[in-house]
């Protein structure tokens, strides 16, 4: 007896398992077009004069669905889970502090920047989640290099 195993059914996750590096990919996508509506909600905001920014919803659900999803996907696979992991957690803590810093920019009438450590760190996501994902499109190139 495992345990974890009354806390997390694996064997339900094990019937997800084909699908769950795609809900990822669909998952990143999602975040980045949330993200740049988040950016316009937030500029348009500024520029009528508001001192205070609020976070925008859809994006925080998005990468809180996000985060969960790539932990879903570290049980089922392990390896390629905790990388999606690490980078859907970075990925949190840097929309967290890009967010602080617009706030910044709003209150101090400074340049309202686009939050390019964000759109960083999900290019990064976009990458691996699509390598995780689509990786039987590369198989046979890559089985040739490697």
């Amino acid at each position: 007896m495992q345990p974890l195993q009354f806390v997390v059914p694996i064997g339900a996750l094990g019937a997800l398992e084909p699908y769950i590096a795609h809900v990822v990919l669909t998952l990143v996508v999602v975040n980045m077009f949330t993200r740049i509506r988040a950016h316009g909600v937030h500029k348009r905001r500024v520029e009528n004069g508001a001192e205070e920014l609020s976070r925008y919803a859809p994006h925080s659900l998005s990468t809180l669905a996000l985060v969960l999803t790539s932990f879903v996907f570290l049980v089922v696979e392990p390896h390629g889970g905790m990388v999606m992991s690490v980078i859907a957690v970075g990925l949190l803590l840097t929309d967290f502090f890009e967010f602080e810093s617009r706030q910044v920019e709003a209150r101090n009438n400074m340049t309202f920047e686009r939050p390019k450590g964000a759109v960083a760190a999900s290019l990064l996501a976009l990458l691996y989640a699509g390598y995780q994902s689509l990786f039987v499109f590369i198989e046979p190139l890559w089985n040739v290099i490697v």
